[in-house]
């Protein structure tokens, strides 16, 4: 699967947690923040789960239906860092395919900084 390379803005986090009714202060609140022992909000996690399914059907097309997806977080990730989904192809049947992701925290020339979501597993069926 090609790799998907998001940046993680403090524009796109509020767009997202309008979206999705998510307005936890730990997202945009610096005072709430900084009381925490933070300098930067923390990235919603559960767009970790739209990042995923938006490299899949990039790649896949808009045939393919993640019927089931499953993760863990492994790191905080913090406004203004980037993000890298990637992927392989773990199983293929006749009715799915299984795949296989993480997400990254790079540097915007992609060099590895830690793992933020890892094992990302998703079941892909085709809808005609």
């Amino acid at each position: 699967m090609p790799p998907l390379v998001k940046h993680c803005t403090r524009i796109s986090m509020v767009a997202y947690a309008g979206a999705t009714w998510d307005w936890h202060r730990i997202h945009y609140d610096m005072d709430y923040i900084k009381g925490l022992g933070l300098d930067r909000p923390i990235v919603d996690g559960q767009v970790f789960g739209a990042y995923a399914v938006q490299a899949i059907q990039d790649w896949l097309g808009e045939g393919a239906f993640i019927s089931e997806l499953d993760f863990r977080f492994a790191n905080l990730v913090f406004a203004g860092e980037w993000v890298q989904c990637e992927g392989e192809v773990v199983e293929v049947t006749p009715e799915q395919v299984k795949l296989r992701l993480k997400i990254d925290v790079v540097e915007s020339d992609g060099r590895v900084l830690r793992t933020a979501v890892e094992p990302i597993l998703a079941t892909v069926i085709w809808r005609a």
